[in-house]
């Protein structure tokens, strides 16, 4: 498969050395554009639906981290190229696919987009079967505390739960919402046994609900009433795990 890519490197012969690289060794990789700092890099990114970025650490004005913090929610992979190894630990972090140390190795290079390339054709497999979702036939009743007693909710009936601090919001299919006070973690005991994700700190859906999954580091999942969630990287197997 094609890799939609940008390099990312302050020092013009740097960027030449590894595009002339790709170019030779990696030919399903197409390099779409090059920066030289944050800001260039950023418009770049937000112009283009991109596989993978090839990101040098220090650059003028900032460094890869504060552009990622810039990016926000990151939707390709990302391959480190830098002469500094301290940074190991940060890229790790930043869920980095590969790290490369200058100079390049050939054969490292290779390594390194073969990597992302077997995560793309992965994602690519997993969507197709994502696109058809499962029958709703979840079982079971849930109770939400209220004031004079409780309430009795059909755990089919929930799309959602969503975090608000102390509190959690429960979205129905019937276009209702309640506001529960208990946290999203006693919702996600309470239903460990139903189908339900958490797929991000902030969400729990019903898998039962789930009617497209849109690729990328973690992701989206678009609900049955067209509601879009992100899905965290750390998050994205569990999730993915309902539809194998």
């Amino acid at each position: 498969m094609k890799l939609k890519s940008i390099i990312v490197e302050d020092e013009e012969t740097s960027r030449d050395i590894l595009k002339n690289y790709l170019k030779k060794y990696c030919p399903n990789v197409d390099v779409l554009g090059e920066a030289a700092n944050v800001d260039e890099a950023l418009v770049l990114i937000r112009n283009n639906d991109l596989d993978l970025v090839f990101l040098d650490v220090e650059m003028p004005y900032g460094n890869a981290f504060d552009l990622l913090d810039k990016v926000g929610d990151i939707d390709f992979e990302t391959v480190f190229v830098t002469a500094y190894n301290h940074y190991a630990i940060e890229a790790l972090n930043a869920h980095a696919s590969y790290y490369l140390m200058k100079p390049i190795s050939i054969d490292e290079l290779i390594k390194a987009v073969d990597y992302v390339t077997e995560i793309k054709t992965k994602e690519e497999a997993l969507q197709d079967q994502v696109l058809v979702p499962k029958t709703n036939s979840v079982n079971g009743k849930i109770t939400i505390p209220q004031q004079d007693g409780f309430e009795v909710l059909n755990t089919a009936d929930i799309l959602y739960c969503k975090a608000d601090d102390n509190y959690t919001e429960i979205y129905l299919n019937t276009d209702k919402k309640k506001l529960v006070s208990k946290t999203l973690k006693y919702f996600e005991d309470a239903l460990s046994d139903s189908s339900f994700a958490r797929v991000h700190k902030s969400y729990l859906v019903n898998v039962n609900e789930v009617t497209k999954y849109v690729k990328g580091k973690g992701g989206s999942v678009i609900l049955s009433n067209g509601k879009q969630i992100m899905v965290s990287a750390s998050k994205k197997s569990e999730l993915l795990s309902y539809f194998k």
